[in-house]
């Protein structure tokens, strides 16, 4: 399997020298674009096409402002697909860590793949409990009615100590969908195994790369970002401490990464070449 790393979007949020202590100067959204005998697979969407111009979308715009995205079409993962080579039609399957609206909001750009995601986040994003849910899911970006596969995330295996880990259909079991909750109600890990080490997409469990380091050290900006966009606290430090339990025990094995750090964006596509 050929494995493609992708900035989705660029985010240069408000007072970011603060919020990101320093260490950035700007956000990612990290893609996998998976070359696969299925046909082509998206782990996450970013920001889509029509999230740039649609006046259906001017939700999504506002509900982005603080992070101010450079609005950039070349990046959304349809215009990248292209750029690659493919059709968006060769997209077949897309798998979502969670339905944020800087996840998802390509789905439409890819009308005919499956979109497998937890079903405990599609129930969270369908009913929108509370006032927070009902600003961080778009209901737009999944208007055209996507062929969804909803995984249950109380069944699978165990998978370096995560537990309810299972394998998606119609997907190579090289690809496996890992609980990872607290971000979201139904927030997951997608585990890609490139033969000679495990990739594990963290989504959102965690921002910095330093988080993961022995010291464990971050910005306090993003930690209480983090803090405030969290629905489940004490799942996602536990989740969080099983991160890092794992980089530091399995690191030869699991190469563990999150959708917004740009450094580990930089480090992944440069050692693919993608």
């Amino acid at each position: 399997m050929r494995i493609h790393h992708l900035n989705g979007a660029t985010l240069c949020p408000w007072g970011r020298q603060r919020l990101l202590g320093g260490g950035h100067q700007h956000l990612v959204c990290h893609c996998l674009l998976l070359e696969t005998e299925a046909g082509l697979v998206l782990v996450d969407t970013a920001l889509g096409l029509e999230d740039h111009h649609a006046p259906s979308r001017q939700g999504v715009r506002d509900g982005m402002r603080a992070m101010r995205p450079t609005w950039d079409e070349a990046e959304t993962m349809a215009r990248q697909v292209e750029r690659l080579g493919f059709r968006r039609e060769d997209v077949r399957h897309i798998v979502l860590t969670h339905l944020d609206l800087d996840h998802a909001g390509g789905l439409a750009d890819f009308p005919r793949a499956r979109v497998h995601v937890s079903a405990t986040e599609h129930t969270a994003a369908m009913e929108k409990r509370s006032l927070f849910e009902r600003m961080r899911y778009q209901g737009v970006q999944w208007a055209h009615a996507p062929d969804w596969k909803l995984y249950d995330a109380a069944r699978g295996e165990r998978w370096f100590g995560f537990d309810c880990v299972r394998g998606l259909e119609g997907l190579p079991p090289e690809i496996l969908l890992v609980p990872l909750v607290g971000h979201t109600r139904g927030h997951c890990a997608v585990a890609v195994d490139r033969g000679d080490r495990w990739l594990l997409h963290a989504g959102d469990a965690y921002f910095f790369h330093g988080e993961m380091a022995p010291e464990d050290h971050c910005s306090l900006g993003l930690r209480v970002m983090q803090n405030l966009l969290q629905m489940k606290g004490r799942e996602r430090h536990e989740n969080r401490a099983r991160l890092r339990e794992l980089v530091r025990t399995q690191s030869d094995k699991v190469r563990v990464f999150c959708a917004h750090d740009p450094e580990e964006l930089r480090q992944l596509a440069t050692s693919s070449g993608a």
